[in-house]
Parts: C-alpha cells; sequence; structure tokens
C-alpha cells in the first residue's frame, strides 16, 4: 500500500474531538426517549390506575393530616367495587364546596405545576374533590345513634373505634342523630373527625340530597405518601362492618333522612 492511499484513509476516520462529538449526542438522544418514554408510562398510569391528591381540610382527621398526600387507586369503582369502610377520593356532587377561587400562579411555577400533573405527581384539582370514608352501599340502612352513641349500618350497630376521633368525654359518634336509606347507585360518606366534618349528615339540601354518586368517585385512597413522617397504609377496616349484611339497592331516587 502506498504512503498516499494510508494519509487518505487516516484522512477519512473521524477525529477523536468528533467521535466524542457524537457520542455525547447519542447519550443526550437516547436520554431524551428514555424521557418521553417516562412520560408517556407516567401519563397512562395517572390516567387509567394511580393518581395523587393532596388534603385540604381536617374532616378526615386523625385518618389523615392537612396537606398530607395521598395516592388514589383509579381502578375502584369501575373495575375494583366500593366496599364499606373505603376511603374514597369523589368529584363535588354539588354543593358540598364553597366556590374556589382560581390560585394564581407565576408562568414557570404554572408550567412546572402542569408537568407534574401529567405524571400524577401534583394535584392542581384537589380542591375541586372531597375525601371520605364510606359506611353505606346502595341499599343500606344507616341510622344514629343508638344508646351507646354508635352509628348502625342495616341494624347492625359498628364499633369505629379505630378510626373515628371524637371530642374528649365525648363518645357518640355524631352529634346529630340522622337516618336513611342509601338510593342505588349512590354512597353515604363521612368523615373520621366526626365534629368537625360537612358530609352526607349536613347535605341534605343539596341536588344529591348528601348522597354521593357512585359515578363521581375517583377512586380509592390506599397511602400516604408525602410527608415521609405520615406514610402509612390506609386500611378500610373490614371487621368494622363484618357483620353487616348485604341489602338490596333502593329504587328510590334520593332516600329517605332527617
Amino acid at each position: 500500500m502506498t504512503d498516499t492511499s494510508q494519509e487518505l484513509r487516516r484522512d477519512r476516520r473521524p477525529s477523536r474531538g468528533s467521535r466524542r462529538k457524537r457520542g455525547v449526542l447519542l447519550f443526550l438522544r437516547d436520554l431524551l426517549i428514555i424521557f418521553v418514554i417516562a412520560i408517556m408510562v407516567s401519563f397512562v398510569v395517572k390516567t387509567f390506575l394511580i393518581r395523587s391528591f393532596f388534603i385540604p381540610s381536617e374532616s378526615m382527621r386523625e385518618t389523615l393530616q392537612v396537606h398530607d398526600r395521598i395516592i388514589v387507586n383509579q381502578l375502584v369503582p369501575d373495575v375494583v367495587p366500593v366496599e364499606r369502610g373505603d376511603v374514597v377520593v369523589f368529584q363535588d356532587p354539588g354543593g358540598w364546596l364553597a366556590p374556589s377561587t382560581p390560585i394564581e400562579q407565576n408562568p414557570i411555577v404554572a408550567s412546572v405545576d402542569w408537568l407534574l400533573s401529567l405524571v400524577g405527581l401534583s394535584a392542581p384539582d384537589s380542591n375541586d374533590h372531597l375525601i371520605k370514608r364510606v359506611i353505606g352501599l346502595p341499599g343500606d340502612h344507616v341510622e344514629c345513634c343508638n344508646a351507646l352513641g354508635q352509628m348502625s349500618v342495616n341494624g347492625v350497630p359498628l364499633d369505629e373505634s379505630p378510626y373515628v376521633t371524637l371530642p374528649v368525654g365525648d363518645s357518640r359518634v355524631s352529634r346529630d342523630d340522622f337516618e336513611a336509606t342509601v338510593p342505588a347507585g349512590s354512597l353515604w360518606v363521612m368523615g373520621d373527625n366526626r365534629y368537625n366534618s360537612k358530609d352526607s349528615r349536613y347535605n341534605g339540601e343539596t341536588p344529591g340530597k348528601g348522597f354521593v354518586p357512585i359515578d363521581n368517585v375517583v377512586g380509592r385512597a390506599f397511602v400516604v405518601s408525602w410527608p415521609l413522617s405520615h406514610w402509612a397504609w390506609l386500611d378500610n377496616y373490614p371487621g368494622v362492618f363484618a357483620g353487616v349484611p348485604d341489602s338490596t339497592p333502593s329504587t328510590a331516587p334520593s332516600g329517605e333522612g332527617r
């Protein structure tokens, strides 16, 4: 091989600098592909499987604290049925929440919040949702309070001590008596902080008469994810409702109550 041929081959080989530049570009390309795929997967998970919400009120203390962040299983109720004792997030059935004032954010914060909401790490619509514990399913007869201050479902008194928060020295699980039959396609929900929760008991004047349509349920909260010091699984305490018999859902449009 002549010296001229060897020189031409050397000239055609990429320099060390160009190889390094090409390697960096390939790395950035792969990183971008991984990022886009991660966003797409997170979006699918957030849309169909789980998403995050934060707690804006004290109605679920001590189970949940104000500003706790929770993870919600969105397979409930479309795939997995709602059960008594489930802690559920639901859209306002109408009249439960006062009109909220839009939060003003600078463009950068708003953009970051929007991006995080796509992957379920932010919940800008948390103030438009509520979180309570399911007490009555369609057809259930819920009533309070008996001589011991307990609530009954289908005639069976409940020991709600594992999750209910009451004022010191008070044994009644509700300040006010009530009685209602849950209509078909609806739920009777109550906050664990019973003396500081505007739940089914106190929304009888709203269009839904205090009942929550199952179609409004976004999902079941199953874990407190933030802050880490509050991390915990959220139980639905099946033992509390173990003796409650099933009932035939009522066809009444709004149930009876007081």
